[in-house]
């Protein structure tokens, strides 16, 4: 027979496969989303010894999701008096997980694109100031610069939208629900 106790595991555990659900249909690797689940349900920080053992993975395993994790801004390192080992710990609120998974991977793929704009831009440069330009050269490289006008463009509104999650702002447009009741909205 199931005691309560085993029932409550139970449940926590679905809730942890729920969280790895949800993290891997927003991108992130099904490990960090089991990781992120686990120290979620856990309700405390806890070491890669005891991730390790909570996972099965092997600590090095476990040190290269929780420095993902770090990466994407949804774990962080903790200190606590008396532990010598190093201590994780995940955000608690849903929705700044939701936020900082969304904008660190925004904020790689802005910082991706300014990179690849300058490269682009300069060689752009380069061949229109070459002596031996055709007006057919000419004519693609202005579209070429076009186009990149409107990418960078693209890529200023996605710095926009980080922004606008990162500081909040999102929750005067979408508020967080308030009360266990349903919303149709």
């Amino acid at each position: 027979m199931v005691n309560n106790t085993e029932r409550i595991d139970d449940v926590r555990t679905q809730f942890i496969e729920k969280i790895t659900d949800n993290m891997s249909a927003f991108g992130a690797a099904t490990s960090v989303g089991r990781v992120l689940g686990i120290i979620y349900m856990n309700r405390e920080a806890m070491t890669l010894d005891e991730l390790s053992a909570e996972t099965g993975m092997s600590k090095t395993r476990m040190s290269q999701v929780v420095r993902e994790m770090i990466d994407m801004n949804i774990a962080e390192r903790v200190f606590k008096k008396g532990v010598r080992k190093d201590l994780y710990q995940v955000e608690e609120d849903y929705y700044q997980t939701f936020i900082s998974l969304f904008t660190s991977t925004w904020q790689k793929a802005i910082n991706r694109s300014r990179h690849f704009e300058q490269r682009l831009k300069k060689k752009l440069d380069e061949l229109q100031q070459q002596p031996d330009i055709t007006e057919e050269n000419e004519q693609a490289i202005n579209e070429l610069l076009a186009e990149l006008h409107e990418w960078t463009e693209y890529y200023d509104w996605i710095r926009r939208v980080t922004h606008f999650f990162e500081s909040g702002e999102i929750f005067e447009h979408v508020p967080k629900q308030r009360t266990g009741g349903d919303s149709n909205e």
